[in-house]
């Protein structure tokens, strides 16, 4: 009959000459280091493809606002620009011409009629330029009420349309007494009449925005408008 010896705090089965555990004590140590490594891995990869995604969504919701901020800004310029009325607001003291349309590359001011929820309604000198806005570069809007002849002082301050922008590229051109559309000019001197059409370029730190064209309503064939040349 075979007896069981102990060695140790190990049970010992004699069986056949060969000697076997009864019975695995436990982890081992190297079992418990793998299983850990195994788990900080898991742990790493998990929480990499978290801050990915999360950095994805916050990279879309960016571009999203961006967008968004596009679409309101050009909307907003459209219908200013779209809407502009030929009513004169001054007198250019070089030519004595009549002052309807200003306009240069980097600012244009004509009158338009404000909508209540801007104003208190009624034609509003527009003054639209590349400015400054808490010390950075942006695409200003400044708005001032008329009154018969006289151009009231402002409301409020200028308004920043759009922040932190690059370049702002504003371009005119009118269509003469045959219908033809003429070049773009970097410089409208055609001030007591309005350019048939205004074109926008902007760029901001994303990028350029889509090129903004706009025809005026109110625009009428302009035979000198091309005095001065354009790109």
């Amino acid at each position: 009959m075979n007896r069981p010896a102990r060695i140790g705090d190990r049970k010992i089965h004699r069986d056949g000459g060969l000697l076997r555990r009864s019975a695995a004590a436990g982890f081992t140590l190297l079992e418990v280091v793998l299983a850990t490594a195994l788990l900080a891995a898991a742990l790493a990869l998990a929480f990499g493809i978290l801050r990915a995604a999360g950095a994805t969504v916050e990279r879309g919701e960016t571009i999203a606002a961006r967008n968004e901020r596009i679409r309101a800004v050009s909307s907003f310029l459209r219908a200013r620009i779209a809407g502009s009325e030929g009513m004169v607001f001054g007198l250019d003291p070089g030519s004595g011409r009549s002052l309807r349309f200003e306009g240069d590359e980097r600012s244009m001011r004509f009158v338009a009629s404000l909508p209540d929820y801007l104003g208190r309604g009624g034609p509003y000198l527009h003054e639209i330029k590349l400015g400054q806005d808490a010390g950075k570069r942006a695409l200003m809007v400044d708005f001032r009420m008329i009154q018969g002849d006289e151009i009231l002082p402002p409301e409020r301050p200028p308004e920043a349309l759009a922040n932190d922008v690059a370049e702002v590229e504003f371009a005119y051109r009118s269509v003469d007494a045959a219908g033809n559309l003429g070049p773009w000019l970097p410089r409208w001197t055609a001030t007591d009449a309005l350019p048939q059409q205004v074109r926008a370029r902007i760029r901001d730190a994303g990028g350029a925005w889509p090129e903004l064209v706009v025809a005026i309503k109110m625009s009428t064939p302009v035979p000198d408008a091309g005095q001065g040349g354009g790109p």
